[in-house]
């Protein structure tokens, strides 16, 4: 494993910085010393942690153009979407403030001849927290912030293509006031992600890919420590044919190709009534054909380039594989001829399950539209995953889509919205979408144990 750590600007191909990686040996001290200052921090009262957590809340804000510029160079991701994440942030961290003092609360459960049984929460104590890079400051706050609050010290490792914005959310951490020792990030690759699992943690917290969430669930179980997974989705949307066609395919073309596509709840298959396939198809493509493709640093930009230069090969093949299979490849379909890793927007249709575009996860600007006969069929293709994220409908009335929904095996359901958050309402996911819950009560509550008490005075 090398010492070093490159930053790679995904728009040029050009190293920006080099940063030292962490090895065993540090990991093991910063472990150490959170484990040494935990306690303290757990005792802390819960208005002074609340009051640094404010505070790094509005460093955040007062910087918000300095770190949208971090993320967009080292991600990719264009300017204006780094700034509608850093805006999302700040409303996700007013929540956590304003709910956690309430989840925290001992509860009197019974109380009988002088007997007493109540419920109190105490934090879990040493959190590893290992983020994804296409929504760094979401993923990451959704864990470290609720668990800082409710007395957790966070190791925390930003994925090594998001490094730099990690590390400037780690200075308005500390320059909020909290302690190095209860905040320290562990930098640098998936190597590093697994000595850090290697430490008697009391907690992990992954957010990324179905298989390397499959080895994090395998070693934290060797230490018995209670792991979340927020892993990936294959996220389906079933238009009826009672909709407004155009304002359906510009929204749903949003929810497959913003952020490029790279989103764990990006629409990533369409399924649309029959009878309005066609109509549908050519109001969508005319969505995408409109997409600005650029500079991320630009404005304008609404397609930049993937962060990744992996999946370029992976879009590929689901092209290749989808064509050879009958598929109809509607516009783009390849490599963009230019400096960086650009994907041309992708439309398929004509597509159906045998594909790996309808069945694999893409994380990129491609979308398979498929048409059905009916709501029974829609039904059956969009459940027809092993993911479970996210699944949404389109339709007139939500008596229509209510049935649908409920028959979806997924965390989150939408009707005539898609791609959404919102920190009011836990995130989840089932199957190989993952454990566990961030946002919402529950999402702080993951943060705690409780302890039971028997009194009898």
């Amino acid at each position: 494993m090398s010492h070093t750590l490159d930053i790679v600007n995904p728009a040029t191909g050009t190293t920006i910085a080099t940063v030292a990686q962490d090895d065993a040996g540090s990991i093991a001290r910063k472990f150490q010393a959170a484990r040494s200052a935990q306690p303290a921090w757990a005792q802390t009262p819960l208005a002074r942690r609340l009051e640094i957590l404010g505070r790094f809340r509005e460093g955040v804000s007062s910087s918000l153009e300095e770190l949208a510029l971090i993320t967009t160079t080292e991600t990719g991701k264009p300017i204006s979407q780094s700034r509608n994440e850093l805006r999302g942030l700040l409303g996700r961290i007013d929540f956590f403030l304003k709910e956690t003092a309430g989840v925290l609360q001992a509860t009197e459960v019974h109380q009988e001849s002088g007997l007493v049984e109540r419920i109190s929460l105490e934090p879990l104590g040493i959190v590893g927290n290992i983020s994804a890079w296409n929504y760094p400051y979401f993923v990451g706050s959704n864990v470290f912030v609720p668990a800082l609050l409710t007395g957790n010290a966070v190791l925390y490792k930003p994925s090594e293509y998001a490094t730099q914005t990690g590390l400037a959310l780690t200075q308005r951490l500390l320059e909020a006031g909290v302690p190095s020792e209860i905040f320290a990030p562990i930098i640098g690759t998936g190597d590093v992600g697994a000595l850090l699992l290697q430490q008697p943690l009391n907690g992990v917290f992954f957010t990324g890919s179905y298989p390397t969430g499959v080895r994090v669930a395998t070693a934290a179980a060797r230490g018995l420590m209670k792991v979340q997974l927020e892993l990936g989705g294959k996220d389906p949307i079933y238009v009826t044919e009672d909709v407004d066609v155009a304002s359906v395919a510009a929204a749903t073309a949003d929810g497959a190709f913003y952020n490029v596509g790279q989103s764990c709840c990006a629409v990533e298959r369409i399924y649309v009534h029959e009878a309005i396939h066609d109509a549908f198809v050519e109001a969508f493509l005319e969505t995408v054909r409109g997409f600005v493709i650029g500079d991320p640093r630009d404005d304008t930009t609404y397609i930049g380039p993937l962060t990744r230069a992996e999946q370029l090969a992976v879009l590929s093949d689901q092209v290749a594989d989808a064509v050879n299979q009958g598929a109809k490849l509607c516009v783009g379909g390849q490599r963009l001829d230019r400096v960086g890793n650009y994907f041309a927007p992708t439309v398929l249709t004509n597509v159906d399950h045998r594909m790996k575009v309808m069945r694999d996860e893409s994380f990129g600007p491609i979308i398979g539209i498929q048409k059905v006969r009916n709501d029974a069929e829609a039904t059956a293709c969009m459940a027809d995953t092993p993911y479970g994220l996210t699944a949404g409908v389109y339709s007139r009335t939500l008596e229509r889509a209510q049935p649908i929904l409920d028959a979806m095996p997924t965390g989150s359901v939408y009707w005539n919205c898609c791609d959404r958050v919102s920190p009011r309402l836990p995130w989840s996911g089932r199957g190989h979408s993952g454990i566990g819950s961030t946002l919402g009560k529950a999402g702080i509550a993951a943060f705690v144990q409780p302890k039971a008490w028997h009194l009898r005075g």
